[in-house]
């Protein structure tokens, strides 16, 4: 199998390539991250950006199936930025997809789409508003998900989409390290004493699931998690104990927080602020109440088998902290 990974050179990337080299793909990695890029074993590194389409046109040339990872994901941002990389750039993707017959399209979405300001548990693939707009990130990848299929329907391309949920491993520049940062400066904000209850996915297993889709007959959405249940309290008690790491927590009523947040946004935005607040909305939302994935549908139709456990990944990630951060 001839597979193109878009995004390579981002966080998720190098899990999928170590997870398709294993089963001896010929890979071809396209990002933009030369330094990066470069640097990845078992793939051949092409630079390029999937916003501009005679890029990802000519890096998909002799492919079988694509898999398409790249994203700008970022809880805060300007919308032409979101829309021209996560809707322009996947319609772009899809376009070099009909060009080359490609056999196979493996879309990576977000559980984001389910974020909400009360808990929801055992969530079903359907179980979205298609017009949640809580911020920009989960407005694009709503848009691309609807392209995805559009395109399926209209010119018979097999796809797959995946909703991960909350991806953690080694390079994560996204969960924990926002975790670290708001832990330093104010302390973590508890909400229902940090009982909410938390349904991550590990990395690893998150390329396992792109793997099944790419060798499926299906077409259809799949949440991915690792069906380990655990509260926000718990997660974050074991995560930073084993980092070494003093933890400050104060309680907080969620419903305020997110008056005071909304406030803060629209500030931002107002005032045409660039950098990212201190807290959103967004991320309210995933930490402040319970959302847990049903995986059913990923169980029995990909055969989907979570291979690294939660405590595993937690070993794993405390551990290359550590060895990256001393002093």
């Amino acid at each position: 199998m001839r597979v193109l990974v878009t995004g390579a050179t981002g966080f998720l990337g190098k899990y999928i390539i170590t997870e398709f080299a294993r089963h001896h793909c010929e890979i071809i990695a396209f990002g933009r991250n030369a330094a990066v890029g470069n640097a990845l074993p078992n793939c051949t590194f092409v630079q390029g950006d999937f916003t501009n389409y005679q890029d990802i046109h000519q890096a998909a040339e002799g492919v079988d199936v694509v898999i398409h990872a790249g994203a700008l994901c970022s809880v805060w941002g300007k919308w032409e930025d979101f829309y021209n990389a996560n809707v322009l750039g996947t319609q772009n993707v899809l376009d070099a997809c009909l060009a080359h017959s490609i056999r196979k399209l493996v879309y990576v979405s977000s559980c984001s789409i389910y974020n909400c300001t009360y808990d929801r548990l055992d969530i079903h693939e359907e179980d979205y508003d298609p017009r949640n707009d809580l911020n920009y990130y989960i407005k694009t990848k709503i848009m691309a998900e609807e392209l995805v299929r559009s395109y399926g329907e209209q010119h018979a391309l097999s796809w797959s989409i995946i909703r991960p949920h909350g991806i953690f491993g080694i390079g994560d520049t996204s969960v924990m390290p926002r975790l670290i940062k708001v832990n330093q400066k104010i302390g973590i904000p508890l909400f229902n004493q940090g009982n909410n209850l938390m349904d991550i996915v590990c990395a690893e297993n998150v390329a396992v699931s792109l793997w099944l889709c790419a060798n499926s007959a299906n077409t259809g959405t799949y949440n991915i998690t690792n069906g380990e249940i655990v509260t926000f309290r718990d997660l974050v008690d074991q995560v930073f104990g084993q980092m070494g790491l003093t933890l400050k927590y104060f309680a907080m009523n969620f419903h305020l927080a997110y008056g005071i947040t909304s406030f803060i946004e629209a500030l931002y935005r107002f005032l045409r602020l660039s950098n990212e607040p201190i807290i959103t909305k967004y991320t309210l939302t995933t930490v402040g109440v319970s959302q847990t994935l049903n995986i059913d549908r990923a169980r029995e139709e990909l055969g989907y088998i979570p291979q690294k456990t939660l405590a595993e990944g937690i070993e794993a990630y405390a551990q290359w902290w550590r060895e990256n951060n001393q002093g």
